[in-house]
Order: C-alpha cells, then structure tokens, then sequence
C-alpha cells in the first residue's frame, strides 16, 4: 500500500502519558523584553492566580520544578529579555498512601515475572489527586503483591500507560529487571503497540505515517496539539495508520501503530490528519451524522450507539514483545469494548469495499 504524507499546518490523541511534559514553556519574543518576569506569566497563564504564579517562582527547583529561566531559578522582578527560555511545571502532587483494593481484573497473560491486563476504559492506570482509588495500580496490588519498583511508590509495576478513557492492553513488571527490559524494548521500538479506532470520515491513504511534534496546546491547557513553532516545546510523535474499513464515506475503522508514546498521541495526530476519533470530547469538535446518510431511523440508533460510547471509540488492541527473560516473542490481541464494537457492528451495512 502506498503511503500519503499528511498535512503539515499546525491542527490539533492516546495513549502514553507524560507527567513530565511542562505545563508551559516559551521563547520570550523581541518586542516583550523588559517586562516582569510576574507580570508576563500573569497574562500567559490566566488559569493561574497571581499568588499561584509567585510560589511556583519562589518554590523553583533543580528537578524542574515551578518557574525556571534559562534552566534557573529567578525573581519576579526579573526583566525577561528576548530569547529567555521560560518553562512552568507545577510540582508533583503529593499523593496519600496507595491501598490495594479488590478490583476485578481482565488478566491475559500472568507469571513471575510480569502481567498483562486488558484495561477497561475509564480507569485511571496510577492513582493522582482526584484519582486516589480505584486505580489499575490498586487493583494490581491486592493481585499481588510483587510489583517492581522502578515505577516508583506510586506507579509500581507500570511499564507504560494509558489514558484514562483509552482501554486495551498494558504491561505491568513484578521484578526490576522485567521492568527495565520491557521499558528498553519500548523505547527500541521492538515492542509493538497497536490500536483500533473508528474515525470520522473517509481517510485519502490506505496507509500513512504521522510525523508530527506534540507539545501542550498553547491556548487550551488541556489539550495537546502537533506543534510548529519552534518557541514551543514539543517532543517528536510518530504514528503509523492503516484503514481496514470504510462506511459511507462518514466513517473509518483505523488501525494505528505508535512508534512513540505521547501524552493523547492518536486522538491528536487522527484530528490532524482531518479524522478524529468518534466520541472523543477533546478533540472531535461538533461532528455530527450527515442528515440522509442512513436513513431517519438508522441515525437515531447510530446516534444512540454514539452517545453509549461515553468517550473515545479508541482500544489498544494488539501488544507484541520479547518475554523479559525467556526471550520468547509473546503476542496478544483483545476485541474492542463492547460499546465500540455495537457502533461498528451497526455500521457494517454501509462498509465500502
């Protein structure tokens, strides 16, 4: 199949997530040298409150912490010049002690040295304020009770990660040297991560290869977007996409490949690429069912089908990879969820060939 390069406009998906992504950073431009360093953050970072703005100044640190100029620590009387780097990352919240709790679990594959759990979408992977239980993690632990600990105390085991509304397969260590070897088999590339989702409509690329940065959206703090300007920060993001079908030319049920893990990676690349995911409220925008599509009826039921989503029809659904310490290569593959699967199943009617 031949590849299609996509668009390179900044447009604003999945997947991995980053912690460590700051939550602002920026090239101070020529005509605002000379302000206050307070006073310029006020007006970039309105989510913030002054006094936020001033202890996240004062409370800077060498991890990275708070607000750093040029990678230091300074004032908030400091006159910003051109080209100053200036980067914002709340600190790391504290988070009280993690409790197992007995939570079912879809386990795929299990032994002394790892697990392999079919995530179920809306669980958070490891818990944060606001999502201090209920987590895959405190799932995990009443499991078992043998969990690496290179994730740390609060994402014991977690090879990688998930977003909360993205379900699907997810490797978790029981011993260090699993750990560090699955991690290194993901940042080879070696191991391999795929997922299905269905995509608002008609892609013009049986295959196509994204690369485009991912960075935090400018504007909305939630959202992360394909970033081009250089003043921003942004880390590479590759994704792979196959169609394996089309409906009506409204829909498309894609296949997607990361080749690397960034935080919402396929629901931003897929909106890149004029497809975003059906059902995801971040990046979907106002699509909506054409009017004669599929007939009054049949829109009423896909519509219905839509709403039952309740978040992006996205799932990881395959996950290859060499076992830590046989070196056997395991491969695993799950259905979608059941909501995503009703969607696809009423469409399959209209499916082009």
């Amino acid at each position: 199949m031949a590849s299609t390069p996509l668009p390179t406009e900044d447009v604003v998906d999945d997947d991995d997530i980053h912690p460590d992504d700051p939550a602002f950073s920026v090239l101070v431009p020529s005509d605002r040298s000379g302000e206050r360093l307070d006073r310029y953050l006020a007006e970039q970072l309105q989510e913030l409150s002054r006094s936020e703005i001033q202890r996240l100044i004062d409370t800077a640190d060498a991890e990275g912490s708070g607000v750093l100029v040029n990678g230091s620590k300074s004032k908030s009387g400091y006159r910003i010049r051109s080209s100053d780097l200036i980067t914002v990352r709340k600190p790391a919240p504290k988070v009280t002690a993690i409790l197992p709790e007995a939570i079912p679990l879809e386990i795929v594959f299990e032994d002394r040295h790892m697990l392999v759990i079919n995530k179920p979408r809306g669980m958070v992977v490891h818990p944060a304020p606001g999502s201090a239980s209920g987590t895959l993690v405190n799932a995990v632990m009443a499991h078992c009770d043998d969990l690496s600990g290179i994730g740390g105390e609060i994402r014991p085991g977690i090879v990688h990660r998930l977003d909360k509304d993205t379900g699907g397969l997810i490797m978790v260590a029981k011993t260090d040297a699993a750990h560090r070897s699955l991690q290194a088999q993901i940042q080879a590339r070696t191991a391999t991560r795929i997922y299905q989702a269905l995509v608002w409509g008609n892609p013009q690329f049986e295959h196509a290869v994204i690369d485009a940065p991912i960075g935090r959206h400018p504007v909305d703090r939630k959202k992360m977007a394909v970033i081009t300007d250089a003043a921003l920060t942004a880390r590479n993001a590759v994704t792979e996409i196959s169609v394996i079908s089309r409906y009506v030319g409204c829909f498309a049920l894609i296949e997607a490949k990361l080749q690397t893990g960034r935080t919402h990676q396929i629901r931003v690349h897929s909106a890149y690429a004029h497809h975003p995911v059906v059902g995801d409220p971040l990046y979907t925008g106002a699509r909506k069912l054409p009017g004669d599509a599929f007939g009054q009826i049949r829109s009423a039921s896909l519509s219905a089908a839509i709403d039952h989503l309740a978040g992006q029809a996205l799932h990881a659904v395959s996950l290859s990879f060499d076992h830590p310490d046989t070196g056997e290569r395991l491969s695993f593959v799950v259905n979608l969820p059941d909501p995503v699967q009703r969607l696809v199943e009423l469409l399959e009617e209209y499916k082009q060939t």
